[in-house]
């Protein structure tokens, strides 16, 4: 989680100073940068899992090899990232940084505790809440349900790598693309709304008509389906990172902190609901999770806007 709130702190950083260097919209540098990050990250379900179709083409345990190459395969990352944050600069936040070093180990830990619970007391927060659970909840989905539920009975095991290799696909593209057409409230709005509208077809899908299917329609199905659901997690992804982003400028930290608490909690509640509940209820939940948070991110969006709206009023 720590990782979490570091990476979104820190992209959020940079994305306003290069803003500020250059003159940009902040909102749209914001959102272009989320956008590449976010593409990167989910290329690992692409490559990992063609990497695993790959040397595992009949969904057995694999030979020695096949581990080995995995294994050296996981290595060269781990080199390569470890490379790449030797280039990553730091910062201009000196006046935080000699502030922190000047206080008692209790007031610094109090500091870190007021952190994560005063967001709690924002109204705004409060309001994407919802969106920031169900965002985990539908990632834990896709990992635990759909793949035993849907892709495993009907592809058999050899084939979740190439369907969550469509999914990491449709992730890493969309999330480019979001990031590219995020430069405001607005349009992020709009976008949620679009990616959410991908994953509730799905959902409707699964909870009143799919069944599975022998033939090619057994194959296009959930390929399709993993190319939605892929869009809508790029979706939320880029646009719940940039929106905090914006609406928290005074306390980024803070608003990454509740974001990578939330999501975590969600999906630890599906991986520990999944082995004891059906598909059909635990589709009933994500149907119901999508309907909540979207009403409630809808209602923020009106919220901020009237707000934004008569503080221009006020000023002219």
């Amino acid at each position: 989680m720590g990782w979490g709130v570091s990476q979104g702190t820190y992209l959020t950083s940079i994305a306003r100073s290069h803003a500020i260097d250059t003159g940009l919209h902040e909102g749209t540098v914001i959102g272009n940068f989320n956008g590449e990050f976010w593409a990167v990250f989910a290329l690992h379900q692409f490559v990992g899992n063609l990497i695993t179709l790959a040397v595992l083409p009949k969904g057995t345990e694999g030979s020695t090899g096949s581990t080995s190459l995995l294994f050296i395969v996981f290595l060269c990352s781990m080199t390569l990232g470890t490379i790449l944050m030797c280039f990553i600069c730091k910062t201009n936040d000196k006046e935080k940084v000699s502030e922190d070093s000047s206080v008692s180990f209790c007031s610094a830990v109090a500091s870190r505790l007021n952190s994560v619970i005063l967001p709690l007391l924002d109204m705004r927060m409060l309001l994407v809440i919802p969106l920031i659970a169900y965002s985990g909840l539908q990632q834990a989905f896709v990992w635990a349900s759909y793949t035993k539920d849907i892709v495993n009975p009907t592809l058999g095991e050899a084939g979740v790598g190439g369907t969550m290799a469509v999914y990491g696909a449709f992730d890493a593209i969309c999330s480019l693309v979001a990031g590219r057409l995020t430069s405001g409230l607005r349009s992020i709005t709009v976008i949620v709304c679009g990616g959410a509208f991908f994953q509730a077809l799905i959902l409707l899908w699964l909870l009143l008509k799919y069944s599975a299917t022998s033939g090619v329609l057994g194959v296009i199905y959930p390929l399709l389906m993993a190319a939605f659901l892929g869009i809508g997690d790029g979706v939320l992804n880029t646009q719940l990172s940039a929106l905090l982003a914006l609406l928290f400028k005074h306390d980024t930290e803070g608003a990454f902190a509740q974001l990578k608490v939330w999501q975590s909690s969600a999906i630890a509640v599906v991986f520990f609901l999944s082995p004891v509940v059906t598909l059909q209820t635990m589709v009933e939940i994500m149907v119901g999770a999508i309907s909540v948070s979207l009403v409630s991110f809808l209602f923020l969006t009106l919220k901020v806007e009237k707000a934004f709206s008569s503080h221009q009023v006020t000023n002219m």
